[in-house]
């Protein structure tokens, strides 16, 4: 390509020198796939973190690390897409907290270079009816919790690998299972890319955070740290020996069960390579639970 020809190419996209100009609103697929293109053409590396919004320190955190892991020379796109597919027909889809005014400043001060945000209709157009299913590591927990979640997940995570061709995809570990389901797709579906995936930002109470803690009362909050405090005795139980699951999962049912407004979803114990369960609860099993705070369902993880 001549200097000219890149030359246009900047012109026509701004973008690619974030330290000139600022970041780049992008509502379209076919906007965002040409910007791919126009990266593609000159080599530039670049790191994804794909969102639901409502962003807080944790998502900023993955940031972070995009940038930490592409550079000054690569670019880092953010999505921001409540994703309806991974939604049950029970579930908080129309409550899901909202801010996008809040979330577009939030990526600009933390230099992201491209904020992707489609609307349904782009992502889902009339007569969508093609989807991606991972059908292993995807039955247990989460999947067997919310039957059609992680097809949702696959789906969209594949279509939006597609559009922003990143060589980088950046995921937070309080959704241990996702990672683990999304690169499992990544490996079998042989996209060309890296999933980073970064460790879990707590609240100082030890809370993992969450957008949906937004729905907590404060009452709530309070009563939420026993999510924290469940893994924190599961760690305790294994130290010098292993236990058996079953009563150990016993064992946290009644400590969750002892704050009024908590209902246990579920707790497993797992080993974390391939999520198969384990009877023997001992350092190095990883532990996974769901848990209900008044109507607000959380979740959390910890190796033991």
């Amino acid at each position: 390509m001549t200097l000219f020809g890149i030359v246009e190419i900047c012109i026509a996209s701004p973008v690619l020198f974030s330290n000139v100009f600022a970041m780049r609103v992008v509502q379209t697929v076919s906007a965002m796939q040409r910007q791919a293109r126009v990266w593609q053409t000159l080599h530039v590396p670049v790191a994804f973190v794909p969102t639901m919004g409502s962003l807080h320190e944790g998502h900023l955190s993955l940031v972070a690390r995009a940038r930490q892991e592409i550079g000054r020379e690569g670019r880092v796109a953010v999505s921001i897409y409540v994703n309806p597919a991974q939604f049950g027909p029970h579930e908080d889809l129309a409550a899901y907290p909202r801010n996008f005014s809040r979330d577009k400043k939030l990526c600009a001060q933390a230099g992201v270079d491209v904020l992707f945000a489609p609307s349904d209709r782009e992502m889902y157009p009339a007569g969508f009816s093609t989807y991606v299913a991972e059908e292993r590591l995807s039955q247990g927990m989460e999947g067997a919790a919310r039957p059609t979640h992680f097809r949702g997940v696959t789906t969209v995570l594949a279509k939006l690998f597609h559009i922003v061709q990143p060589s980088v995809a950046v995921f937070g570990a309080k959704d241990f299972q996702q990672a683990a389901v999304v690169q499992k797709m990544v490996q079998d579906l042989n996209f060309p890319l890296k999933i980073v995936v970064s460790p879990i930002v707590r609240e100082p109470g030890g809370l993992a955070l969450s957008s949906r803690n937004k729905y907590l009362t404060p009452s709530q909050h309070r009563q939420a740290a026993i999510l924290r405090r469940a893994l924190e005795r599961a760690r305790e139980a294994v130290v010098g020996a292993s236990v058996p699951a079953a009563s150990l999962r016993e064992e946290l049912r009644a400590l969750i069960a002892s704050q009024p407004e908590s209902r246990l979803d579920y707790i497993e114990f797992f080993d974390p390579q391939t999520l198969a369960p384990v009877h023997q609860a001992k350092r190095g099993t990883q532990i996974a639970l769901a848990v209900f705070i008044g109507k607000t369902r959380l979740i959390d993880n910890a190796p033991l």
